[in-house]
């Protein structure tokens, strides 16, 4: 497992970090891919009408009820139109609950309804609407400093969150939820995340003043953590350990994800209230 992951690491990273200071159209393009197949991930892992063990599979994730796929779909949609800017990315997140609301309507069941349209918007919002600000994002800057300080400062958080609860975690501070996550490792996490940041900000060339960069230090790691703790309460609860296996060593998309959707709105916002 540990190999897969350094190896996924390996050939990801450097794709990873190319694409971001490439930035434009291929960004958003590679943003939209990812996060429909998070989308999948998380319709076919939460899906009212599978069993567990029809949820996630690599497979199962294009044979998925209409609501899932257009779901998937408007998450596409939100990226598309976060490339075109703030105001066009509401609009389509308007049109995306509107045509989700639409979809039931004609499909005509009532005693599905509310359901199915509790499960849609929310794989909208949580995958779609927090994952789009890595577009918003994107645009702040010119080479990507602050998509680069959000995603290498969260994974900063969870490699040292693992590694270091791997080796001396032993208070388990959410047993229910998430076994393996300790008290150790967060505070690792949280130590790892906070370094990273101030790093992060002088080796892109941000140089951010202490009194503008501290909080997003401070406020990242915490962020990541509950992103971590958010995606497991949910995986916990429809029974599945990995939402697929795209990502060698990693599970899914969504795995890698989870704690990114979190700090990039997080980091966005502090940036255009605060520093901008």
């Amino acid at each position: 497992m540990l190999a897969q992951r350094v190896a996924t690491a390996l050939v990801g990273v450097p794709v990873i970090l190319g694409l971001i200071v490439l930035g434009g159209v291929p960004y958003s393009l590679a943003v939209a891919a990812i996060l429909v197949l998070a989308a999948l991930e998380f319709f076919a892992a939460t899906d009212p009408e599978r069993s567990p063990q029809q949820r996630g599979g690599l497979l199962r994730l294009l044979e998925q009820r209409p609501t899932a796929l257009l779901g998937a779909a408007a998450v596409g949609l939100l990226v598309a139109a976060a490339h075109n800017g703030a105001d066009w990315w509401t609009g389509a997140l308007v049109l995306a609950l509107f045509l989700t609301f639409l979809a039931l309507i004609l499909q005509g069941d009532v005693h599905t309804g509310l359901r199915d349209w509790l499960w849609g918007t929310g794989g909208l919002v949580y995958v779609g609407f927090l994952g789009s600000h890595l577009v918003l994002l994107r645009q702040l800057d010119d080479e990507g400093q602050w998509v680069m300080l959000a995603v290498f400062g969260t994974w900063a958080t969870d490699t040292a969150a693992y590694f270091v609860g791997r080796a001396l975690g032993r208070v388990h501070i959410a047993p229910a939820i998430s076994p393996g996550k300790t008290l150790e490792g967060s505070l690792a996490g949280l130590a790892g995340g906070f370094a990273s940041v101030l790093f992060l900000n002088w080796v892109t060339g941000l140089r951010v003043g202490a009194a503008d960069i501290i909080p997003i230090a401070l406020l990242l790691p915490i962020a990541a953590e509950i992103g971590d703790l958010a995606e497991s309460l949910l995986k916990r609860g429809a029974g599945v350990k990995d939402t697929s296996a795209l990502v060698p060593g990693h599970g899914g998309f969504l795995d890698r994800l989870d704690s990114i959707l979190f700090t990039a709105p997080l980091v966005y916002y502090l940036v255009i209230w605060i520093i901008l």
